[in-house]
């Protein structure tokens, strides 16, 4: 496909304009940060006798995010910027660089997919001008609303696992209390073992205990992990145990008690989705099962009446 003058002018024009916009960039980020890699240089240099080696592609990625990522984060934090930090803990990201590491992949892709879906494209000769003006639109909107939608799916799947794991946890937690082992000892022997099975809680519960030895109490360590994970269950489990300590109640009842208690809830959510089956399966059989049904059995009668009206 032969190029006009004024789209190669125009692909020229774009090249060039990216091209000093990533320039400016790396300048003032260079800038910026230069005396900050001496000084943190320096520091791994004196804390280890080895000599400092190349980071590979991965850790170049997490120390540039955080950098990009700062130019969207302002300075002062609102309504927009709580809850994009709300939902980072939800997901299990307590770095304290994973809202400029989040804001700066965001930013990345913005600028990557254009020019991977319109601007290189445009540059090989398989789309128009035009076209390549609409996908490079809208893959700026992907690159904007995809991060945000694999941040609300490891919300709900680290809270799925959370949810999963529960019962099992408590019903641990009741054999070591009963067997006479304190609160906190069954907690760090409750991690102990769900370090392969639930990875996900025994990191949490290895929080609560650190949480536990810096001097809060289980039911204020267990509250601090319901505010994290956002979840109803944690919630009744830090209200229980509070309660139980508060009026000197035995434990491992509460805690048994309460274990009963989920495994019903978690039964009859069970049976819901079981109920609901039936309803979301009968657009699949009219859609797909039902068409192929009747092309079997009327589509001979169709080709008979065909031929007896020749």
């Amino acid at each position: 496909m032969k190029m006009t003058n004024v789209e190669i002018l125009s692909m020229l024009a774009f090249l060039v304009i990216f091209l000093t916009i990533i320039a400016l960039h790396l300048s003032v980020f260079s800038t910026l940060f230069r005396s900050q890699k001496r000084a943190i240089a320096r520091l791994k240099n004196l804390s280890s006798d080895q000599p400092e080696e190349e980071g590979d592609f991965g850790e170049w990625l997490r120390d540039t995010l955080p950098k990009i990522g700062a130019l969207l984060v302002p300075k002062e934090e609102d309504k927009r910027i709580l809850e994009l930090k709300a939902d980072l803990l939800r997901a299990g990201m307590y770095n304290r660089k994973a809202l400029r590491i989040f804001m700066g992949g965001k930013l990345l892709l913005m600028l990557l997919l254009p020019v991977l879906l319109g601007l290189l494209p445009f540059g090989l000769g398989i789309v128009t001008l035009l076209q390549a003006e609409m996908a490079s639109l809208l893959a700026g909107c992907i690159g904007m609303i995809l991060p945000s939608f694999w941040l609300r799916f490891c919300v709900q799947a680290r809270q799925q696992s959370l949810r999963r794991a529960i019962p099992d946890v408590l019903d641990m937690m009741v054999l070591c209390l009963e067997g006479g082992v304190s609160m906190a000892a069954a907690i760090q022997r409750v991690t102990i073992e769900l370090q392969t099975i639930h990875p996900v809680l025994a990191a949490e519960l290895n929080i609560i205990s650190r949480e536990v030895q810096l001097g809060l109490t289980v039911g204020e360590a267990l509250r601090t992990f319901a505010e994290r994970c956002d979840l109803d269950e944690i919630r009744d489990l830090a209200s229980v145990m509070i309660q139980s300590e508060r009026i000197g109640a035995s434990v491992a009842q509460a805690l048994r008690t309460h274990a009963e208690t989920s495994r019903v809830e978690r039964q009859q959510k069970a049976e819901e989705v079981a109920h609901k089956t039936a309803v979301k399966i009968l657009f699949p059989t009219l859609l797909c099962i039902f068409p192929a049904i009747f092309i079997v059995l009327l589509g001979p009668a169709a080709i008979q009446i065909s031929e007896l009206f020749k």
